[in-house]
């Protein structure tokens, strides 16, 4: 059998480790094992039924072929007035980019954007497929520390210290996945003073925008000049529970997105048709499915935060936006990543240590509430008692 010779550059290929644990946890319960599931980031509520018809209309009338690699005319048009009307700045249809999932924009504008050597600071606890991305093009990733001190937003300083004359990229996820903390109205207009002083562009990853508890979603394409040096990433996963649907996009400058166009043509061609006639209803359809679920996201972000910080050696802080919770575990007699293997192995409880998400998670555990009050309660229960033994 010949052994396979691959490209240096797969070496640098990360993973995310949430699919991995979800391998592991589905393993355990083909074994007969009772497993809570923390650890995969996935509402737990169905796609709206409205959504489901609109594609089941749709397949049925035939909409079934390629469209255009940019997107369908009709779906950009509506993605564009609903980002003007969310993000309060004028977005043509030429200037957004649909994709299957969000994850393409990320790396066709990593890749668009980056030279060999080029600098991209990245938030760290950060979503792993940033850095996967850098390292794999060739850049240089710079992390900039999310601190829970202050939230988990990041210190201003600590950006400024991180910018260099090969900085190219800056990548923002708020509100962020892992910590669930959102950046201030204050620091995007000190990021954007320091993108213009600097030259760079900003790849903002806002996937998360409407899961908020409190206030109103804050994007830095909004304020003054930013437009043409942001890149905006949304979609349909996380807001309409539609994570197997691949449907993501992308608004970025004309010239960008015409670049993340071709990178499309070679590679994906296209986004399914009836996915994104699914989409115009998800966006144009009623809203009540979204507070609803909202609504329910808050009872479990109380009820999990108020659960962890009853249990001794955890520490939580209350987070703004998404589903996950981002506990501080220095003070229990492990490591985090002992902690989750541990919490898998011995009470079924399948979360994610907080170093999945870079060495700034290290001492910290991820735990999605995206599933029952029932499975929630259950896995505080099992994890009080598991550890109380260590």
């Amino acid at each position: 059998m010949v052994s396979p010779t691959f490209a240096k550059r797969m070496s640098r290929l990360g993973t995310e480790s949430a699919f991995e644990v979800l391998a592991k946890a589905k393993s355990l319960e083909a074994q007969g094992r009772d497993i809570i599931h923390l650890e995969i980031g996935q509402p737990d509520f169905s796609t709206p039924m409205n959504v489901c018809d609109a594609a089941y209309r749709a397949m049925k009338d035939g909409h079934t072929g390629y469209c255009p690699s940019a997107g369908l005319p009709e779906f950009r048009e509506v993605v564009a007035q609903h980002i003007a009307e969310t993000r309060g700045v004028d977005i043509h249809p030429d200037e957004v980019t649909v994709t299957p999932g969000a994850k393409p924009i990320i790396f066709f504008t990593i890749l668009a954007l980056i030279d060999d050597g080029d600098e991209v600071i990245y938030p760290e606890p950060g979503f792993p497929v940033y850095e996967s991305v850098i390292d794999f093009i060739g850049g240089k990733p710079v992390p900039l520390a999310l601190r829970e001190e202050v939230d988990f937003r990041f210190r201003i300083e600590d950006l400024i210290n991180a910018i260099s004359d090969r900085t190219k990229l800056l990548i923002l996820n708020s509100p962020q996945n892992p910590t669930g903390g959102t950046l201030t109205e204050t620091d995007l207009n000190a990021i954007a003073e320091l993108a213009e002083k600097h030259n760079f562009y900003i790849l903002t990853d806002e996937v998360y925008s409407r899961l908020l508890y409190e206030g109103s979603h804050k994007s830095v394409i909004s304020l003054p000049g930013m437009k043409e040096r942001t890149i905006l990433i949304d979609g349909h996963s996380k807001t309409y529970a539609m994570t197997g649907w691949r449907l993501g996009y992308g608004i970025a400058p004309r010239e960008i997105a015409d670049k993340i166009t071709q990178l499309t043509i070679n590679s994906n061609s296209c986004t399914a048709t009836f996915t994104q006639i699914a989409g115009i209803e998800a966006l144009t359809g009623p809203q009540t499915f979204v507070s609803e679920m909202v609504d329910e996201f808050r009872i479990r972000r109380d009820t999990i935060v108020d659960g962890l910080n009853a249990i001794e050696g955890i520490s939580c802080i209350k987070p703004l936006g998404s589903f996950y919770v981002f506990p501080n575990v220095t003070q229990l007699p492990q490591s985090c990543e002992a902690i989750a293997d541990y919490l898998m192995d011995e009470v079924g409880v399948a979360l994610l240590p907080g170093t999945a998400f870079g060495k700034f998670g290290d001492g910290y555990l991820r735990l999605s509430y995206a599933n029952s009050l029932d499975n929630i309660k259950d896995a505080l229960s099992r994890i009080d008692s598991a550890l109380a033994k260590l």
